[in-house]
């Protein structure tokens, strides 16, 4: 089987040769300590570390795209506006204004956003999610038709779902736009109604032009340690009817794997987003509330699609919790409708000589040693000090 065939055939509970072994990535301050562990020194974060394979670590690929737009066209001007030695202050290209590190940062600190009001929002923000922005498709849209269409292509077709909440929480900070839910709620219902319309308009548009997808990601971090940063009751209203506008699209179109990337604790909104057509969760974070996908197999049977779920803490601690922690899993692996790897970037607090362990326990239980790719880190000594 190849890369594609695999990973469909494993979320639709079908026969398959043996179970993905893949990953979400690393954070940039892993690699970098990672180089002291014995990593190659031309094995860095922009080459290496996405969402796609790691040929160092025997990775497989499970996604593929996108090569439709859904974001904000054009981005705002990146630029530096400040240098304070250590950080510097920075527009994005969201348009939000940040306090970042220089080095050895992953999270930037928010100073400053250009999205405060409805008028804000129709200056910077309403035009830029115009679906019918030509520089959201591919400039030869028949070649990639071909190639969506290709029955013998190595990787999953993935469209992209965007964000209803995500980016909106970006642009605005979170504080902001929970007041705005409140204090006015109309508009906030317009601004998810125009992201969604964005969306829809791409995929319609990709699809009439004879486009297949295989899967559809959607991206949200609308959760923290608790629970939704959005209730339920709001999500319901607001989000729903515009997640169910395109997953019902895709479903008519043959594509029935739409994942949320979500942090945190997503218990409360998990059956709202299966009820919205969103069928995967995705990477199911272990966290502090200690999450698991066994359980939510127990919970949601098959209905619920899954990958992640192995937990950092864990490939942080003992060999041995790592071996137990793989034969825990293998069940549910083998059982199909799920994928596991790091329940997020893993971060620079589990070493490698860790992370090389818990590779080739998965490539032995998961993967049962078949049509593996090499897996060059295999060869590490890990003689450091």
């Amino acid at each position: 089987m190849n890369q594609r065939q695999r990973f469909l055939a494993t979320l639709h509970y079908q026969p398959r040769d043996r179970s993905p072994i893949c990953d979400f990535g690393f954070w940039p301050e892993t690699i970098e300590l990672w180089h002291e562990q014995g990593l190659p020194a031309q094995i860095t974060y922009d080459n290496y570390n996405s969402q796609f394979t790691d040929p160092y670590f025997g990775m497989d690929q499970y996604q593929d795209g996108p090569w439709v737009h859904v974001d904000l066209l054009p981005w705002f001007e990146s630029k530096v506006i400040e240098d304070r030695g250590d950080h510097e202050l920075a527009q994005q290209g969201d348009g939000v204004t940040v306090l970042r590190k220089k080095t050895m940062g992953s999270i930037p600190e928010h100073h400053g956003h250009l999205l405060v009001d409805r008028e804000s929002w129709k200056k910077h923000y309403k035009w830029r999610l115009d679906p019918n922005n030509p520089d959201r498709y591919p400039k030869d849209m028949a070649d990639a038709v071909r190639q969506w269409n290709d029955p013998d292509s190595p990787l999953p077709h993935v469209a992209p779902g965007g964000s209803l909440y995500g980016r909106l929480r970006d642009w605005m900070g979170v504080e902001n736009l929970s007041l705005v839910v409140y204090d006015d709620p109309a508009w906030f219902g317009e601004m998810v109604e125009t992201v969604g319309d964005c969306i829809v308009g791409v995929l319609e548009r990709a699809i009439a032009a004879g486009a297949k997808f295989d899967a559809c990601g959607i991206w949200e971090d609308m959760c923290y340690s608790a629970g939704p940063l959005l209730s339920p009751t709001h999500f319901k209203q607001y989000l729903v009817p515009q997640y169910k506008r395109y997953t019902e699209l895709l479903a008519k179109n043959g594509c029935d794997i739409i994942w949320v990337d979500c942090d945190g604790k997503i218990d409360d909104l998990l059956p709202l987003w299966l009820e919205a057509g969103v069928n995967c969760m995705f990477p199911i974070e272990v966290g502090t509330w200690n999450a698991d996908p066994v359980q939510f197999r127990k919970q949601y049977g098959r209905e619920l699609l899954m990958m992640g779920g192995v937990g950092k803490r864990i490939l942080a601690g003992s060999k041995k919790g790592i071996e137990d922690e793989v034969r825990r899993l293998t069940p549910l692996v083998e059982e199909g409708g799920y994928i596991g790897f790091a329940d997020h970037r893993v971060p620079p607090d589990v070493p490698l000589e860790n992370y090389v362990h818990y590779l080739k326990c998965a490539r032995r239980d998961w993967g049962k040693g078949i049509n593996l790719k090499p897996m060059p880190a295999e060869e590490l000594k890990f003689d450091y000090a």
